[in-house]
């Protein structure tokens, strides 16, 4: 069921404040990665976590064309799949334990979620139309 009534922005979906709080945890947790990642791995983790909240703001802002939001909210569950592959390397690379990993993965799988299911049923989302 969609609570739309209680939404005024987009940071008042819950999958905003997950994307948020992942996108710190990410910052907290890549602090300490050798030097020689980065400009690789830790560039890439945060742009790709930043850009899973930048994407909710942007498709909340596209409310008013279904397909234009529709799309938005799919770059946005294509970051968080990247998100979870660059936790991925972290783990693989020895740099975080499988707990965080696992931890971190499972955070994102739960926004992807909220995402499908948001794409899956965009209309009560929408802007209506003043004609």
């Amino acid at each position: 069921m969609v609570r739309k009534e209680l939404i005024g922005s987009y940071r008042d979906l819950d999958m905003y404040k997950m994307a948020m709080e992942g996108a710190i945890r990410i910052f907290e947790l890549t602090r300490n990665f050798p030097a020689e990642e980065e400009f690789s791995l830790v560039d890439q983790i945060r742009r790709s976590s930043r850009s899973v909240c930048a994407n909710i703001g942007e498709a909340w802002r596209k409310r008013r064309y279904e397909a234009a939001f529709v799309s938005k909210l799919s770059d946005t569950e294509t970051e968080a799949a990247e998100t979870q592959v660059w936790g991925e390397v972290a783990f693989r690379c020895g740099y975080w334990h499988e707990e965080t990993f696992r931890g971190t993965d499972e955070h994102y799988d739960q926004i992807m979620g909220k995402l499908v299911r948001m794409i899956d049923n965009p209309r009560p989302w929408l802007i209506a139309s003043s004609k």
